[in-house]
């Protein structure tokens, strides 16, 4: 609960608690709204180095409940985000999957859980708000890929007053990863330090057409690395389909005292999509130029093509083509869909060794769409990855979900 305790949510809850109940009323709780989602997923790692598999099973909640704002030239309100995960299967020998927290002795934590709380504000086309935030930015991406998501405490702010023009700022002091309780400084993958540091950012997007936008953001941890990104998204139509171009660009150098060690990556990743009805197909490269591998916050998730089930393909150097078909079986069964993938990475080097890896996904989900259990999502996902600098894997999951609207 250390994040209701920031200077903007004591603030913010001290104007709140003064306000009138009329003034509460309208819109703090009438545009409230609440949701229970239940995450039930079974992770198995397996290794074909010798080591160990991992292997866990495991039950997630995730209540996150929003309020409107209050009435009035400013407005207030406030969010909360209960996160709460339970062990059903693991032992010492195959723990370590992300999924639950982990002791020194090597077993997994029966439960573990947090409270995060957001104070938010309201004036025109302007929100800020402070505390639990999960940013979705290209310089900076939660990780979601396991049983809780990756939380970061902080303060943002978004600005929409103008046509087709949205602008973003904030910072981030501290993060939790998506299998601890833990507020810890934030800190680069990879870093062995014991000194974190703070993230900063600032970006805008911009529709330039109805089919062309353009973003841009910078992000810089402190003292480690700054990196700067340019993005594309083009859509047109083309004979009975359409054409999706989309194209990033990445550009980081090193910040401060470097404390990582040096930094110099810049990668350029693109992808084009051709969609005909329930089809989609789509052919991809990306290039890592540069001396070094393109940086990213600890266990965030990469804001790339190539940043699969299991590697993220964003060695100095390496070439990756990538390809992807999706398939969405509404007229036969509504609510199933399926994608496959390959990735392929070459030239790459990996601290003076060669890195080549390539890997395979498909992931096979079904949602009901009616009935008493309309919005139960169950979901199969089989990965193989090979790699000449990093453990050969099989990586299978199967995930349960459920959204629960509490009102």
């Amino acid at each position: 609960m250390r994040e209701l305790f920031t200077r903007g949510g004591v603030v913010t809850a001290g104007l709140l608690a003064s306000l009138s109940p009329a003034l509460m009323a309208q819109g703090f709780w009438e545009d409230s709204h609440g949701k229970l989602t239940l995450r039930n997923y079974y992770f198995n790692d397996g290794y074909r180095d010798g080591g160990e598999d991992r292997k866990e099973w495991a039950q997630g909640f995730l209540l996150n409940l929003q309020s409107g704002y209050t009435a009035g030239t400013v407005g207030f309100g406030l969010d909360a985000l209960g996160l709460s995960g339970i062990k059903l299967d693991s032992s010492r020998t195959h723990a370590g999957t992300g999924l639950l927290p982990v002791h020194d002795d090597g077993r997994a934590a029966n439960e573990f859980s947090s409270l995060g709380v957001t104070a938010k504000m309201r004036i025109g086309a302007t929100v800020l708000k402070t505390g639990t935030l999960l940013p979705k930015i290209p310089v900076l991406v939660h990780n979601d890929g396991r049983l809780l998501p990756q939380t970061f405490r902080g303060t943002q702010i978004e600005y929409t007053g103008i046509r087709n023009l949205y602008l973003h700022s904030g910072h981030l002091d501290q993060f939790k990863l998506r299998n601890s309780t833990d507020s810890v400084d934030i800190y680069p993958q990879g870093y062995s330090g014991k000194k974190g540091s703070d993230f900063d950012f600032a970006g805008a997007s911009y529709a330039f057409t109805p089919s062309l936008s353009g973003t841009w953001y910078y992000g810089e941890m402190r003292e480690f690395y700054r990196q700067q990104f340019l993005g594309l998204v083009h859509k047109q139509p083309l004979g009975p389909g359409s054409l999706t171009s989309d194209l990033r660009y990445f550009i980081s150098n090193e910040a401060g005292e470097a404390r990582n060690g040096k930094v110099d990556s810049d990668m350029f990743s693109g992808l084009f999509t051709y969609k005909l009805g329930p089809q989609a197909l789509g052919v991809g490269y990306q290039k890592v130029s540069g001396d070094t591998a393109l940086p990213y916050a600890s266990v965030s998730t990469v804001y790339s093509f190539s940043n699969a089930g299991v590697g993220k393909f964003i060695q100095a150097g390496e070439q990756t083509w990538m390809l992807r078909y999706d398939y969405d079986f509404a007229a036969v069964l509504p609510g199933l869909s399926f994608m496959t993938r390959y990735y392929k990475g070459q030239n790459g080097d990996f601290k003076g060794r060669e890195a080549r890896e390539w890997e395979s996904d498909t992931n096979l989900r079904y949602v009901i769409q009616d009935s008493t259990f309309k919005g139960l999502g169950v979901e199969l996902r089989k990965a193989t990855y090979r790699s000449t600098y990093a453990s050969d894997r099989d990586n299978y999951r199967v995930y349960l979900t459920y959204d629960l609207a509490l009102w």
